[in-house]
């Protein structure tokens, strides 16, 4: 297509926009859609400058794709734009049905994808992936315009396919070459201590469906072996749904509301505490860290805003919410988050997270690190009794909770 060409369809364009939008504010004057029309506006000036005023001759095509990346992108982590190819290879590779996965939580932080946790003996793991590393490329694609379903999508493939990815880890400048080997992730299994005689703890290295499944057989046999006192560690639980976190709840509340999902055009729905559903009784008290997400952010706000038990560590971080993909006529599409998780107190759990009733101290990270590990323990492991963040949740689970300093 020639510069004039370019330049007329452009002028075209500006003129439909500018008709439309006349039209529109004469039939529907001071209307709140008036924004929208204002801000197409503004976009075809930003246009019209970019293809006249720019150093050369810019590709009109990839200025608009990289405006529509832009544009998703900052509205959250979940929501993106697939161009007509990037759909076509997404909607391939979920159907291609492959079984080799990586065992990572994603999410995106500060323009590129984020591992939240890593499941225990998984490839991942393996790889030596950890919680907080940034993944700057998969497989040579730049993550800084990759959606996370798009991410997904490419750390899954044929068992034994290797994916090669650039990691930043923390406090180190330069990235680093993984080479991350597909394979099936096993089942995660619900870690089981005994501390100080009655207290039981649980640590659940994901809350999906299979997990809360034995977690209310175990919850039903605790009893029977002698526990009264329980300490759930859902720290690095980043895998699950959200329906799985309303079902996880039920389990230990006797009434009252669990979570609430809305939208701009989704109805409200507030789900509730069943008593014929409650499994524990006894006293519990919550780990968390900011690897903590969806699902496991869900059981937690549930136990805190209710007072069923008190949430110790960390603020979570953030991710309960639902998206809808939605095709467009030029073979394009939208991963649109539309509609998010509350707390039990109303706040979201996306912007906010989950703020614990008793945060860590500057005394417990030095000691977790004289320990030579983070806030949570190593994938696959139970936390250590040095661990002062299960120290606290034993006294609070004793009765000693008011010598406890609470979060403000």
């Amino acid at each position: 297509m020639s510069r004039l060409t370019k330049q007329v369809a452009i002028i075209l364009s500006i003129l439909i926009l500018v008709f439309t939008a006349v039209g529109f504010v004469m039939a529907k004057a001071y209307s709140p859609d008036d924004k929208t029309y204002r801000s197409l506006t503004v976009y075809s000036e930003v246009l019209e400058h970019v293809q006249r005023d720019y150093v050369e001759d810019p590709d009109i095509h990839q200025v608009t794709s990289g405006a529509l990346h832009g544009l998703l992108d900052s509205l959250d982590p979940d929501s993106s734009y697939l161009s007509p190819l990037e759909y076509t290879d997404y909607k391939e590779r979920i159907q291609s049905k492959a079984t080799g996965t990586s065992g990572l939580a994603l999410s995106k932080r500060n323009g590129y994808i984020i591992v939240i946790s890593v499941l225990p003996d998984s490839p991942a793991q393996q790889s030596g992936l950890k919680s907080g590393d940034y993944i700057e490329s998969i497989a040579g694609f730049t993550t800084s315009q990759m959606s996370i379903g798009q991410a997904r999508v490419l750390l899954t493939g044929a068992p034994g396919s290797t994916v090669k990815l650039s990691v930043i880890r923390r406090a180190k400048v330069e990235p680093e070459q993984v080479d991350l080997t597909l394979g099936k992730v096993p089942e995660p299994k619900i870690l089981e201590e005994r501390f100080e005689g009655d207290i039981a703890y649980l640590r659940l290295p994901a809350l999906d469906a299979g997990t809360v499944g034995r977690l209310r057989e175990k919850l039903t046999q605790l009893e029977s072996k002698g526990a009264h006192k329980l300490i759930l560690d859902l720290r690095d639980c980043a895998i699950g749904e959200p329906a799985d976190g309303v079902t996880a709840a039920q389990l230990f509340l006797p009434s009252g509301t669990i979570a609430s999902l809305k939208g701009q055009t989704v109805a409200e729905q507030i789900f509730s505490a069943d008593a014929s559903k409650q499994v524990w009784k006894a006293p519990v008290a919550v780990l968390l860290s900011n690897g903590t997400a969806g699902a496991a952010e869900i059981l937690a706000a549930a136990l805190s805003d209710n007072h069923r038990g008190e949430t110790i560590g960390d603020r979570t971080f953030g991710t309960a919410s639902w998206q809808r993909v939605i095709q467009l006529d030029d073979g394009s599409a939208l991963i649109l988050t539309i509609a998010n998780y509350y707390t039990p107190a109303g706040k979201s759990i996306p912007a906010e997270g989950v703020a614990p009733t008793v945060q860590e101290t500057a005394d417990d990270v030095a000691a977790l690190n004289d320990l030579q590990q983070t806030t949570s323990p190593p994938p696959g492991q139970v936390a250590s009794q040095d661990d002062p963040l299960l120290k606290k949740a034993i006294q609070i689970v004793q009765g000693n909770g008011a010598a406890v300093k609470k979060a403000a």
